[in-house]
């Protein structure tokens, strides 16, 4: 099996942090988004990972080449064309009978991936079942549970299947080939975008069979809201260090669940619950709560609740909610 990651977005939603890294390397329970994404499948067969990077696509390859020893190829998208166009730049590493899992970085999920290992369809496409799903696209599915069409942000409830961004297809030449030709058709671009739902409809209507597999937890990294409530999630489902991390702190409380990274100083604080704390922060005289804060950032005599604080940033003062970015300074 193949994975193909699509990464190359501005991240604009999660500005000020993207300013100065992309999107899927922003930390969350002491690893990066994308980090996580590879550890989930770790289990699987992956013959070789190519991801797709645009904007700060530097840091994503070094990001990998540093911590991951896997098979891996770095392809940019220098144009913003959508998502079949992104998955169209791999075509080089897709021309074969391989299967392919083609995954949108900034999805984290629960799920069985043991299903995949005997997959024998043309194509299974992850969803979660949603109360309202006219926010997502949804698919529709027959009497025997084949999907029958895609429909982008409907009008009614009669299908409450979203298609949550993990995408496993039996044939990487089959995905190419339905991408190929929706690219030449220019009548299918949405908002200057060819989306890869297109190309799907393209293959069930040419004869593909493509069934469905709920996930249980679709966690989503791409808003300041939904990074915190992705760190409580992992950091309440085994990604903590909350022993080790009171054993190294000095004259403070550690309220569970948290992660704080074992360079970090911490003097008279309270940190806690759902906190995750980068390499060599130094937090001092303060309470933090429900809160990211990145490697080498300074606290000091401060209240944070819901923050979000980037790395080598310095915070000085009183209650706060914060959002800042990297290097920045705050006195509150």
């Amino acid at each position: 099996m193949k994975v193909v990651i699509p990464l190359a977005g501005f991240g604009t939603r999660l500005r000020p942090h993207t300013f100065t890294k992309p999107k899927p390397l922003f930390s969350v329970a002491g690893k990066a988004v994308l980090g996580h994404l590879i550890d989930k499948l770790s289990g699987l067969d992956v013959s070789e990972y190519i991801f797709i990077t645009g904007y700060l696509g530097d840091q994503i390859e070094k990001y990998i080449r540093e911590n991951y020893k896997v098979k891996a190829q770095f392809v940019e998208q220098k144009e913003m064309l959508g998502q079949a166009h992104a998955i169209s730049l791999a075509r080089e590493y897709l021309q074969t009978d391989e299967a392919v899992f083609v995954i949108f970085a900034d999805t984290l999920f629960e799920t069985d991936l043991n299903t995949l290992k005997s997959f024998t369809d043309d194509a299974l496409i992850f969803v979660k079942e949603v109360e309202d799903p006219r926010r997502f696209g949804v698919a529709a599915l027959d009497a025997q549970g084949y999907i029958t069409r895609f429909v982008e942000k409907p009008s009614t409830d009669e299908n409450k299947l979203a298609v949550v961004g993990l995408y496993y297809f039996s044939s990487g030449k089959k995905l190419i080939n339905a991408v190929d030709q929706l690219l030449t058709r220019k009548d299918k671009m949405l908002k200057g975008e060819f989306f890869l739902a297109d190309a799907m409809t393209m293959m069930i209507e040419g004869g593909a069979k493509f069934r469905t597999q709920p996930i249980t937890v679709w966690l989503d990294a791409g808003l300041p809201d939904a990074v915190l409530e992705t760190n409580r999630y992992l950091l309440a489902h085994g990604n903590g260090n909350t022993e080790e991390a009171r054993a190294a702190a000095k004259n403070s409380a550690i309220i569970e669940p948290v992660y704080i990274h074992p360079s970090a100083k911490i003097e008279g604080s309270v940190i806690g619950p759902h906190v995750a704390i980068g390499a060599n922060v130094k937090v001092t005289g303060s309470i933090i709560r429900d809160s990211v804060i990145d490697e080498s950032a300074e606290i000091t005599n401060a209240v944070l609740e819901q923050s979000l604080i980037g790395q080598k940033a310095k915070v000085d003062g009183h209650a706060s909610v914060l959002n800042i970015g990297d290097t920045s300074s705050a006195v509150v």
